[in-house]
């Protein structure tokens, strides 16, 4: 007979903090949110540790090699979509790993030939107003001139006229050649009054670009997350059906850890990918694995040898998969029986498997919620998709802007191999949406605002660090009244401020 669980599961939205004492030495700037990514033995340190408990989702409509550089200029991890040809994820890992802080590959980037009505275009599609203008319209073509908003008027100009005409030639261009470190780039773009500068290859080929309003941010970037090269740590998504292709390829490429993307990872399919990456590369290769909503799924990935386990089943914004098969969790439930597994495998083995909370974070203060509960970093999907640097399009709607955002499981992305059965290689049904998120700006911005809010909260239960908080926090289960009490409530608000959520 079927088992039956009486006790109702919970989101982190039914659960509030107690506060506790705080001491003089309890202020935000003291809070260290370092965090193990991988798992590591009782009195040795992890082979990776994030400088902030944030890794994005592996998602096409997240995590690019764009904001791989931008969560590792923070101290997080992005794990690059794995929905994609072994080579295109590849050359992601490979973007992100070469790239040079202060020197940014061109993503606005146009013809000659093409128009102004096409400028505006990509300024709306990508928010940049300087935009390269290359041979073929590549990010690596023959530079042949800059549009910045200085060469043109749109209120006095036919948006049919062809770029060429009014474009800054590259004849009028200051550039600099490949090779020139940031320091000289920077020294040029102060001596000349540039607000960017093409570093060009000997060929004529743009190879990146340097800005003068990023001298600042790369100036000091104290929780940068670099490898032993110095190089921006990258993760990468894998799933249960090519790796062997695929892993391959990616640690080739520098991918530094790997996580397998499936929707249900209680599986012997997780099992036969974990024992073959093993094999071929001992503990060399970190792997996470998941997901999984219970103690007994955190143990049979723990044993098959992850690296870490994520949690949850149903709870992301754009996941459908409770409706259409009825599967899943309530994530604060899910997340408080796997930590407490995952406290019991440490004590048995001196093993210590780190625990990804994935799915069901809508306020920031879920984030402090989780870390009380036992995670030891949190994966989100819908809060980097809102971005300048997530792969989507911006799109204005009604004169509001917003990111697109859809899921994995969704007929757009079609990610068949995340849902996978061992059944035809297909997507049989829908387990996710196509949707819209709120424009919200730079990943960096909104990374420190939310972060703030984590320290806040840290110092109000007296903790300094996340094992401190996991140690002291006490938490408690408000009624439905409690939830609505603790918003604004009985006035007409005036403005709703951006930073409520």
């Amino acid at each position: 007979m079927a088992v039956f669980l009486n006790e109702p599961s919970h989101t982190f939205n039914e659960y509030l903090l107690i506060p506790g004492y705080s001491s003089s030495e309890c202020i935000p700037a003291n809070v260290s949110l370092r965090t193990p990514l991988v798992k590591y033995r009782k009195g040795e340190a992890p082979a990776i540790a994030m400088n902030i408990p944030m890794v994005s989702a592996i998602m096409q409509s997240v995590s690019g090699d764009r904001l791989a550089v931008a969560l590792a200029t923070e101290g997080g991890v992005a794990f690059i979509y794995g929905s994609q040809s072994v080579e295109d994820e590849a050359a992601m890992v490979r973007r992100a790993k070469n790239h040079k802080a202060g020197f940014v590959i061109s993503d606005s980037n146009i013809t000659p030939e093409e128009t102004l009505a096409d400028v505006i275009a990509l300024k709306e599609r990508t928010g940049h107003s300087t935009v390269a203008v290359t041979d073929d319209g590549s990010a690596t073509g023959r530079l042949l001139g800059i549009v910045t908003g200085r060469d043109y008027r749109v209120s006095r100009m036919d948006p049919a006229t062809k770029v060429s005409e009014f474009m800054t030639p590259f004849e009028k261009l200051v550039w600099a050649k490949e090779g020139t470190t940031l320091k000289e780039a920077n020294d040029i773009i102060w001596d000349n009054k540039l607000n960017s500068l093409p570093i060009i290859s000997e060929e004529g080929n743009l190879c990146y670009m340097v800005f003068r309003k990023d001298y600042e941010t790369h100036k000091s970037n104290p929780n940068e997350l670099l490898d032993v090269s110095k190089r921006y740590v990258v993760g990468a998504g894998i799933n249960t059906r090519d790796y062997a292709e695929r892993v391959p390829a990616l640690v080739e490429a520098g991918a530094d850890v790997l996580c397998i993307d499936s929707s249900e990872g209680f599986s012997e399919w997780q099992k036969l990918t974990l024992e073959w990456i093993r094999r071929e590369y001992g503990d060399s290769v970190k792997v996470g694995a998941g997901n999984v909503v219970d103690g007994k799924g955190f143990r049979f990935l723990a044993d098959c040898g992850a690296d870490f386990v994520k949690v949850g089943i149903g709870g992301g914004s754009i996941c459908i998969t409770r409706e259409t098969k009825g599967i899943g969790r309530g994530q604060a439930t899910a997340l408080i029986d796997v930590c407490r597994e995952r406290d019991r495998y440490f004590e048995e083995t001196g093993i210590y498997v780190p625990v990804c909370s994935d799915g069901g974070i809508v306020y920031d203060h879920h984030i402090t919620l989780a870390l009380a509960m036992g995670a030891d970093f949190v994966m989100l999907g819908r809060y980097f998709a809102r971005f300048d640097e997530s792969p989507s399009n911006r799109v204005s709607i009604g004169g509001t802007y917003y990111k697109e955002y859809w899921g994995e499981g969704s007929a757009r992305a079609r990610n068949w191999q995340r849902y996978d059965l061992g059944g035809d290689k297909k997507l049989s049904f829908e387990e996710g949406v196509d949707s819209y998120v709120p424009y919200a700006g730079s990943l960096k911005d909104n990374v420190a605002m939310s972060l703030a809010k984590v320290r806040s909260t840290m110092c109000n239960c007296g903790a300094l660090t996340i094992p401190e908080l996991q140690q002291k926090a006490v938490l408690t289960l408000v009624s439905a009244t409690s939830i609505v009490e603790g918003g604004a409530h009985d006035v007409i608000q005036k403005e709703k401020s951006a930073t409520v959520k």
